[in-house]
């Protein structure tokens, strides 16, 4: 009876362990955006399939990471969705202008790093309303102090080597101290020109060029993490710093 009692109660522990064992791998670990919430979030699409995040910083301009353009010239952006299924109601707009930080090299190394950002410029302006809007940018040199609570959302993998969502997803991230940034990654990681995060939930394939979001500040673009598990807790998170670019953002856009 004993011998029951305790298979039945291994039985019952199962999938929570399992989902445990996993907390490490999946927007991993997030939670459905609600509707509209992040008016500012755009899909970036080739043939109709998501390929990256980005986000409106004014009524024609798009940042995202640069990397999202390595293997991809004919991306359409798309604005105002959250359920990507139902797309088709959002505004696609097509890119005039793909402007990659002149800094920035293309590498088939295992991660992107430096001057991991770029502009698009959009063919046309888009109508700012409650379901489409622009998110408000650092100030120049500004820095985010470590364990400052944030955010990241998107549309990529739930869990490592998995597929994609629908439905815009969210997760509550920390800044890690840079030091312990530099420890994770070496030489990979620049203090000066990057972020990273820990949480329980974190950014995955596909959230690449989506924002790291302070307060209601745009204050990192999603860039790099681990190869074997999203939201790795060896390896962080790494988002391109804002703030370091904006004197080359003001040039490219006018000032938005």
């Amino acid at each position: 009876m004993t011998i029951i009692i305790s298979l039945l109660l291994l039985a019952s522990l199962l999938p929570h362990l399992t989902f445990t064992a996993h907390v490490n791998v999946g927007i991993v670990n997030g939670t459905k955006a609600k509707r509209h919430s992040r008016p500012y979030m755009v899909s970036l699409q080739e043939f109709g399939d998501h390929i990256c995040g980005g986000f409106l910083i004014s009524d024609q301009f798009v940042l995202t990471a640069a990397h999202c353009w390595n293997k991809y010239d004919n991306l359409m952006v798309v604005v105002g969705a959250h359920d990507l299924k139902k797309s088709k109601s959002s505004d696609h707009i097509r890119v005039k202008s793909y402007i990659p930080h002149p800094n920035y090299r293309p590498t088939n190394k295992p991660h992107h790093h430096d001057a991991d950002i770029m502009l698009l410029k959009l063919e046309k302006r888009v109508k700012l309303n409650n379901k489409v809007g622009v998110i408000p940018l650092p100030k120049k040199g500004e820095d985010v102090k470590a364990d400052t609570a944030c955010s990241v959302a998107g549309w990529g993998d739930l869990v490592t080597n998995g597929s994609g969502s629908n439905l815009l997803m969210e997760a509550k991230v920390s800044v890690m101290n840079n030091t312990e940034c530099r420890n994770r990654w070496g030489a990979l990681y620049s203090v000066s020109q990057m972020i990273c995060v820990y949480g329980y939930g974190g950014s995955c394939n596909g959230d690449s060029g989506g924002p790291l979001v302070c307060g209601n500040t745009a204050v990192g673009i999603t860039s790099f993490g681990s190869r074997r598990h999203c939201n790795s807790p060896k390896q962080p998170e790494v988002y391109t710093k804002i703030s370091e670019y904006i004197e080359w953002i003001n040039k490219v856009t006018g000032n938005v």
